[in-house]
């Protein structure tokens, strides 16, 4: 039996490398180019929990000082709880410090003296970037896609003499 994987140069193991220097002895997964299904889904995890942090700390006005920066920040992060994006726990911990933040801005009004007519706050409305999909989930139990039916090989002509 031959592997297909050693003959293209490709790992045919996990490259992952845990803290004390061991290798992951897993298949690599036919999916990602370098670990296996468990490893892909932890490194699609951490890059997706670093772009959807970066999206949902984005204000409408790249700063925390009104209450509408806030409440449209809370409300992407009620809807990254609602599509199971982002840990309960972490999600608890964040509503505690918006909160912590909307006890502030009567503080921050005193200091700073700023208004907006309706129109512009529309407008800034109209502007926000909405939060992103979810990234699709390979389901690390499928096997990889092949043909329903494999060709025969072909097989030499015996000499009838």
């Amino acid at each position: 039996m031959t592997n297909d994987n050693s003959t293209t140069g490709i790992a045919p193991r996990c490259l992952f490398q845990f803290s004390d220097d061991r290798c992951c002895r897993m298949l690599r997964s036919p999916a990602h180019p370098s670990f296996c299904a468990f490893h892909a889904r932890q490194e699609l995890q951490r890059i997706e929990s670093q772009r959807l942090g970066e999206e949902v700390s984005t204000s409408l006005h790249g700063n925390f000082l009104t209450a509408t920066d806030i409440n449209h920040v809370l409300g992407k992060l009620f809807i990254a709880v609602a599509q199971n994006r982002i840990s309960l726990r972490k999600a608890a911990n964040l509503t505690y410090l918006g909160k912590a933040l909307l006890s502030s801005i009567p503080l921050v009004k005193q200091e700073f003296r700023f208004e907006y007519k309706f129109k512009q706050w529309q407008k800034v409305l109209a502007n926000a970037a909405p939060l992103s999909s979810p990234p699709e989930i390979i389901d690390s139990n499928s096997a990889p896609e092949c043909p329903e039916e494999l060709p025969e090989p072909d097989r030499p002509k015996k000499n009838d003499g």
